[in-house]
């Protein structure tokens, strides 16, 4: 009779392993890292699984050697730099087992001096799904025919800077930062500690094994506030938590409020949705209309934001109306300018009530107090 595995201290032991190598910028990162290690053995459990980023603005942050670690204790490693979309689905997909994905570098593949490299975004978006497939004509000529190739896999990723937003969304984003002086790791030696990894890594695949009926369709129950695509993320790894037990479940919790938190508060979103929240917030508070040139004005003083260089010139009322126009009034008319009286002029500008509507929808909270809603509002239904 097989012993049972204690599926709470081995996890505690793959924790104690990282903090050896790593000075995580958190407890939280600690937690979700070893949680992550953990459900990669588990992928076939899961609708989705959450990629992991290491990203960091400055290089010698302990991004590569956190995947060295990882390498260590995930199954199927397989190490990808500046790796083709190809190659990699390809791999996925041949039937030998699902790599886990371990992709060093990946600045140079979305960086500011990279292209766009769509078919590798599309590959790491479809492959957070259970379902998610990349079709690819395959033949010569006039005898091709489409073929679904399955991209579901675990993804660890490594970086300067940050990724796409479409990637970013599926992460659980740990924001690296180099070792003060007073903080030591040990030094990683291959020909030592990988076999120590490894250890790891078998009883994780065996504890899995256990764990599978425990995990497989489990709901665990999500922290308030955590909803849509955080809830996606961090579903998987709330299940192994609740699945090894001890203090796991409360933990990983509490690591996941910590990092969607973070994760929204370093989230600009688009480029609309930064306009929206910087009208909401520095140009027309406590203003129930403006007209276009003082908006504008306000906009291009903005000394941290993009407003005064959009492309090599500054925004201009035919954008502002352009990007204004995407989002729509309470009444699902497209934001436009109207008439505003000043005096015994004119001027076209914005009204607060067309984009009130829009500033509820899209923007995050304000940084003090809650959107007050106009007046009246209490009596719609």
């Amino acid at each position: 009779m097989t012993a049972t595995i204690d599926g709470a201290a081995l996890l505690n032991e793959v924790e104690a392993f990282h903090r050896r190598f790593n000075v995580f910028p958190s407890e939280a990162a600690y937690v979700a890292v070893a949680l992550w290690d953990a459900h990669a053995h588990l992928l076939d459990c899961f609708d989705s699984t959450p990629r992991i980023a290491f990203l960091s603005p400055e290089p010698g942050s302990g991004k590569t050697r956190a995947l060295e670690i990882v390498e260590t204790l995930v199954p199927q490693p397989m190490t990808a730099v500046n790796a083709s979309a190809a190659a990699l689905f390809r791999s996925v997909s041949s039937g030998n087992g699902k790599p886990t994905i371990l992709f060093d570098e990946i600045d140079t593949v979305f960086g500011p001096k990279a292209g766009d490299n769509e078919e590798l975004r599309g590959f790491l978006n479809a492959g957070h799904r259970r379902t998610g497939v990349t079709y690819r004509c395959i033949g010569d000529g006039g005898q091709q025919t489409v073929q679904a190739f399955p991209s579901y896999c675990a993804v660890a990723v490594a970086g300067l800077g940050s990724l796409p937003d479409t990637i970013l969304s599926r992460s659980v984003i740990i924001r690296m930062r180099r070792r003060a002086r007073n903080e030591q790791v040990e030094p990683f030696r291959a020909r030592v500690h990988e076999a120590e990894g490894h250890k790891l890594r078998d009883r994780l695949s065996a504890w899995a094994e256990h764990a599978r009926g425990f995990v497989m369709g489990a709901w665990p129950d999500m922290p308030d506030g955590v909803t849509d695509r955080p809830a996606d993320v961090w579903e998987p790894l709330l299940a192994i938590a609740d699945a090894v037990g001890g203090t796991w479940p409360e933990r990983a919790r509490a690591a996941c409020v910590t990092l969607v938190t973070a994760s929204r508060a370093n989230d600009k979103g688009s480029v609309g949705v930064r306009l929206l929240t910087d009208l909401r917030d520095h140009v027309m508070t406590g203003i129930d209309r403006l007209p276009t040139v003082a908006i504008l004005d306000r906009l291009n003083s903005m000394d941290d934001a993009p407003w005064a260089d959009m492309g090599g010139k500054p925004l201009d009322n035919r954008r502002l109306s352009k990007m204004l126009a995407e989002y729509m009034t309470a009444d699902n008319e497209p934001i436009a300018s109207r008439n505003i009286k000043t005096g015994a002029s004119v001027l076209k500008g914005y009204y607060a009530a067309d984009l009130h509507d829009a500033w509820q929808r899209y923007c995050p909270p304000p940084p003090e107090s809650p959107l007050p809603p106009l007046p009246g509002a209490e009596n719609l239904v």
